[in-house]
């Protein structure tokens, strides 16, 4: 039998509700590509060089921790390893790491002490299947090892991960989509053969038994998994063709960009505004679902002053309106194209996303709602009840320009 995360570990996990994620490593020295290595079909050697040349000397863990809890977010998930083999950390287990850089420290160490001396954050891993770099996993034949090799290579850093850096918030793998059909210039980067995911998810949920796991496959959720992800979507939205999965009994969580790249894009200006980003919060807690939002720090360990800014205002709007999004589950009440919902027991959070005109008509509202009012001053909101729903009205001068929060009791 497979274990799965315990059920504190899983209530914490949706309680929090917001988090960022981290995608960083030595790709953001030619900042061209977020797969560069697959998408130029540069070779290991011609990619090593991008790994001597990455020397983030302004990385300080406190500031990137400070920046992630200013926000309103309550777990970091930082790269330990992407798809180029690079190991983000002092691992004991390859010589392609971080610390046998010019920089020669470990990042992953730092801000886990980070967490730590706050208190009221947690660090989680991403940790990549596949890897370009690993013999085992592309030159078996060339090499002389076997699968089994790269599964004791992989196994062995997620143990390293579970055991090195205290509680964790979560694993949270990628690089194997058995769905995709790749065609062949792909089969370069992927590989045959199990994971072993029972013998893996085991180990995490024995090691860090209240840490959640989620598998980015694009696929239904296999058992030991948690949570089921999102990317770049929302939870039964499908807007990006392969998402389109039924949506499970797990935790649910959407990962999304703050620009068009999860790793530092040197010119990737399209940054999504504020009140976008606020909304994609709102609706995936309406979905009952966490919103991972991702931050790709340059080749010296910057993160985007953008970037910053807008977390910095939904920090803001949190501060005033966090009732409604943190310990909250999925709403009951129908959601519209400019207002969704989310519940705590039997107290209901509308958010009024776009406004259209001053009065808002919702479907499925409980019976036993019988009044409402606006969640920052408290002032009382009419209410009435017609054959068509619950009419809400609140003018311009008592709405917040990103999401204005009704609190139906």
């Amino acid at each position: 039998m497979v274990k799965q995360a315990s059920e504190q570990g899983l209530k914490w996990y949706q309680d929090v509700r917001f988090g960022m994620f981290i995608h960083w490593g030595p790709s953001a020295v030619p900042a061209r590509h977020d797969w560069i290595m697959a998408a130029e079909s540069i070779s290991v050697p011609d990619y090593e060089q991008y790994t001597r040349q990455f020397n983030p000397t302004k990385f300080n863990a406190d500031e990137w921790v400070s920046v992630a809890a200013d926000a309103g977010q309550k777990y970091i998930v930082f790269t330990s390893r992407h798809h180029d083999g690079f190991s983000m950390y002092d691992t004991a287990l390859s010589d392609y790491k971080i610390t046998n850089t010019a920089f020669g420290r470990d990042p992953a160490r730092e801000l886990a002490d980070a967490c730590a001396r706050r208190g009221d954050i947690k660090l989680g891993f991403y940790n990549s299947l596949l890897d370009w770099h690993h013999p085992a996993y592309r030159f078996r034949e060339e090499s002389g090892l076997a699968w089994s090799d790269y599964l004791e290579f992989l196994h062995g850093q997620v143990r390293e991960l579970c055991t090195n850096f205290g509680e964790i918030a979560c694993m949270w793998f990628d690089g194997h989509w058995p769905n995709h059909q790749f065609d062949e210039e792909h089969q370069y980067f992927m590989a045959g053969g199990s994971f072993e995911y029972e013998k893996l998810y085991n180990m995490i949920h024995t090691l860090q038994p209240d840490a959640t796991v989620l598998n980015n496959h694009h696929a239904q959720p296999q058992p030991g998994e948690d949570v089921q992800g999102f990317e770049q979507d929302l939870p039964g939205m499908n807007t990006t063709g392969w998402q389109n999965l039924e949506i499970s009994s797990l935790a649910l969580e959407v990962c999304m960009t703050i620009n068009d790249h999860w790793f530092y894009i040197r010119g990737s200006d399209n940054h999504k505004s504020l009140r976008s980003l606020v909304h994609y919060l709102a609706r995936a807690a309406s979905a009952g679902a966490n919103y991972l939002l991702n931050v790709g720090p340059n080749e010296e360990g910057v993160i985007n002053p953008i970037h910053v800014a807008r977390l910095q205002g939904i920090g803001a709007w949190l501060q005033a309106n966090g009732e409604s999004i943190y310990g909250t589950r999925a709403g009951v009440i129908e959601p519209t194209a400019s207002a969704v919902s989310t519940r705590n027991g039997d107290t209901h959070y509308v958010h009024l996303l776009d406004y259209i005109s001053d009065s808002v008509t919702l479907a499925g509202v409980p019976d036993s709602v019988n009044a409402a009012h606006l969640l920052v001053s408290g002032d009382a909101v009419p209410m009435e009840r017609t054959d068509k729903g619950v009419v809400i009205t609140v003018p311009a001068a008592q709405r917040d320009p990103l999401n204005t929060v009704v609190v139906l009791s």
